[in-house]
């Protein structure tokens, strides 16, 4: 075998290049160090509000009880919607396609300004994984699971004006101090600024412009310009899940660069296909990248290696390079002989689709695929996906696996659709308390539990609803009024009190009217830089952390979906109601961990409105999503936020804390931003309590919990609201201790935040104990 060597001197390292029958090795003399990122080492809070979630204010007793209505509406009469066929897909029927009502007022400005978003027809997408491009320096990571991305925009050991690309092994997790309540890590977090391997090309430098196209769901097109007048020298299209990171190069001269330094770089002598090369990054952190071009005019791509840190193509290039990491544990010559199977495709976009036939749902991913279309699609697919996908999709799973940053290890698919299955969906639940042993809806009490929780009503029910919902928040308002509405329902149809429902609806109705018509204390905008509805409390106050960010678009889902819930309540007593008023979580924050939820029972409250919403207009197709949100949604939070013994998904070391606390898209940290109280950390994670409470949050996963933190007299040391939030929640699993808890007679008001009621948390235990 006959070796030819050729030495080249560069101003930082020595490179050797050897020809070998596989290919052309080109290795590094001196090596160094490998960058191995850092530590963002306390919580972010800048924008985020650190004041309590509960209304702390309280609640005055009424002077005087309302007086009953006799006059009640007579059921044959009630007006009736004529339900809507349900769809062959039940997301291709929008909720409206009308323009905001004209109660709404309208600015064309925004406090957050649109960084390099390319012009839309449409609204811009305010909580998407790809946020991070147009906010802040858009510099911060944006995270694709398993890879994630960013633009150095010239800094990191790199410099590089391209695009990097990182990947985390989970051994280089760093964990936090051990809780001493469960022996738990209180956070774990993973190394950011590492930049693997980043596309670049020569004509990029200093003035060097970002735009983002095309933005949807689960995609988004980036852009590199040379400068704002020209064209991209660079594109990558960027969807969650991505097998390979794809560049799309149109006569530009492409840079390899990395900041984890070459070890050596091998060019393969025969590409996998067709105008394909292929290149071996060997890193010196130990990783192996695998670099293709696919030539679709001129020259192959040939790259010269510079320095430990640079590799240049000697020419200009037409075609699209791809990036993809050999897993460090495992099978690598199975994982690489995927990889050569499948490149030349990409994926540039999602679109899904779903069904429902009786308790049964799907949803399905259908990629949209470019490239060498002979090449079979791969995609990453995360644990809650690989669970629930159908026999057809399951089949096409690989034994490439690689670790995502908060998602568990993700697993190559070779499809260009999946079909993902939910066999349960709670399409018996509606407003009553609903039983996770019986699958369906429960409402009887005995008549002696009955006649006592209706004199607690009636007191309730006489509250100043006006005072209590009329708020500079609309969360706080929110709450307010589905506190109300809560009473009413549980009045109306547990406690079967016609005459106090009916009473205190019109009271309800006129609270509900003040936001129906705009006119709270911060009014609704329309704005239409983003293209969404805010509050107007920014604007007024310049404090862009008002009313939890709202006007940023912050929680939006936690702070609608009480509106939606009490809509879907008043509808329910009364859907005259309805004809004369069928008109009516993270935002814009640039974070480097990416977006983050701190309230996941929140998160699924706006799907159950959502359900009831549906179910009451007689929206057979919103009807449908909710409910297959709601079962979606259950599995993934048993997958990454709520974790009963046996969860292989998350480390360990964390899973022993029983809840996420916020979850980041590059850390879990087991806190909240308000404080770190066991009561608050586990907490906001129960409120409110519905009837999906029990579908989310298992009998297993509540007794776990209880008998971690609170069993044993521990609840007894817990003060204020977070008290009754915290029995509410030991209802599932001990209905009668958590009723005789709120019958006792020396219960403390205090015990009940300002969204939360005596009634409902009585009705509520009392029916999943058949008491």
């Amino acid at each position: 075998m006959s070796i030819s060597w050729h030495r080249q001197l560069t101003s930082s390292a020595e490179v050797i290049t050897s020809i070998v029958p596989s290919g052309t090795f080109q290795a590094l003399v001196s090596t160094k160090a490998p960058f191995s990122g850092f530590i963002p080492s306390e919580l972010e809070t800048l924008d985020h509000v650190t004041a309590g979630w509960l209304l702390t204010n309280p609640i005055l007793n009424p002077t005087s009880l309302l007086a009953r209505v006799f006059a009640i509406p007579s059921l044959e009469l009630l007006f009736n919607l004529p339900a809507r066929m349900l769809s062959q897909d039940i997301f291709a029927d929008p909720i409206s396609t009308e323009p905001p009502p004209s109660q709404i007022p309208r600015r064309h400005d925004h406090p957050v300004p649109r960084l390099g978003v390319s012009s839309s027809s449409g609204p811009i997408q305010t909580n998407k994984f790809y946020g991070n491009f147009y906010l802040g320096r858009q510099t911060s990571p944006t995270y694709l699971h398993p890879y994630s991305v960013a633009w150095p925009r010239g800094s990191g050991v790199a410099g590089s004006w391209g695009l990097a690309i990182s990947h985390v092994e989970a051994r280089q997790r760093v964990f936090g101090p051990t809780k001493p309540q469960t022996g738990g890590a209180a956070y774990f977090i993973n190394p950011i600024g590492i930049h693997s391997v980043c596309i670049s090309a020569q004509e990029l430098g200093p003035d060097t412009m970002l735009t983002t196209e095309h933005p949807t769901d689960m995609s988004v097109r980036v852009s590199l310009r040379p400068n704002v007048h020209a064209v991209p020298a660079v594109q990558f299209p960027l969807v969650q899940g991505s097998a390979f990171i794809t560049a799309i190069f149109t006569g530009d001269r492409p840079l390899i660069q990395t900041g984890v330094f070459f070890r050596a770089v091998t060019r393969a002598t025969h590409g996998p296909k067709p105008n394909v090369t292929k290149y071996k990054l060997h890193l010196e952190d130990g990783a192996i990248w695998l670099l293709y071009a696919h030539h679709i005019g001129g020259p192959a791509l040939d790259l010269r290696v510079l320095n430990n840190g640079l590799a240049q193509a000697t020419a200009p290039f037409h075609g699209t390079i791809q990036v993809a990491k050999l897993p460090m544990d495992g099978d690598q010559r199975e994982a690489e002989a995927i990889y050569d199977m499948s490149v030349g495709a990409y994926a540039t976009g999602v679109t899904i689709s779903g069904t429902a036939r009786g308790i049964c749902g799907t949803y399905t991913f259908i990629f949209h695929k470019s490239g060498i279309h002979s090449s079979p699609l791969i995609m990453f697919a995360l644990p809650h996906h690989v669970e629930s996908f159908d026999f057809a999709t399951s089949a096409r799973l690989t034994g490439l696996r690689l670790q995502t940053t908060t998602k568990g290890v993700a697993t190559v698919v070779v499809a260009d659709s999946w079909t993902m299955v939910e066999p349960e969906m709670p399409v018996e639940m509606g407003f009553l308390p609903w039983s996770p042993t019986l699958k369906r809806s429960v409402g009887q009490l005995s008549p002696a539990r009955r006649e006592f929780i209706r004199s607690i009503a009636h007191a309730e029910v006489s509250q100043d609803m006006d005072r209590q919902t009329n708020l500079d928040s609309m969360y706080f308002s929110g709450k307010a009024l589905a506190k109300f509405a809560g009473i009413l329902l549980a009045t109306h149809d547990i406690l079967e009190d016609r005459e106090l429902a009916y009473s205190g609806l019109g009271r309800l109705k006129a609270a509900f009217a003040r936001f129906v018509e705009n006119r709270q204390q911060f009014p609704l905008v329309y704005e239409s830089a983003w293209g969404g509805v805010v509050s107007s409390a920014t604007y007024v106050t310049g404090n862009t952390g008002a009313d939890f960010g709202n006007t940023l678009y912050n929680d939006h889902h936690f702070h609608w979906g009480y509106f939606i819930y009490t809509a879907a309540v008043i509808a329910h007593l009364d859907p005259t109601w309805l004809c004369d008023n069928k008109a009516w979580a993270h935002g814009l924050f640039d974070s480097l961990d990416g977006k983050d939820q701190e309230s996941s029972s929140e998160d699924t409250m706006h799907a159950y409105a959502l359900k009831m919403w549906g179910a009451v207009t007689g929206n057979r197709n919103l009807e449908a999503r909710g409910n297959l949100m709601l079962s979606v949604l259950a599995r993934s939070l048993r997958s990454y936020y709520l974790y009963t013994s046996g969860n292989n998904i998350q480390p360990q070391m964390f899973t022993l804390n029983k809840v996420a606390g916020i979850l980041f898209e590059n850390k879990i940290d087991h806190t909240t931003y308000f404080g770190t109280n066991i009561e608050y950390i586990q907490g906001i994670h129960m409120l409110p309590l519905l009837p999906h409470t029990p579908l989310i949050r298992t009998p297993k996963f509540v007794r776990e919990e209880w008998e971690t933190y609170f069993s044993g007299g521990r609840i007894d040391a817990v003060q204020g609201g977070w008290r009754g939030i915290l029995m509410g929640n030991y209802a599932t699993v001990d209905p009668r201790g958590a009723y005789n808890f709120f019958a006792q007679e020396r219960f403390d008001p205090a015990w009940l935040d300002g969204g939360a009621s005596r009634t409902w948390y009585l009705c509520y235990a009392a029916a999943l104990g058949g008491m």
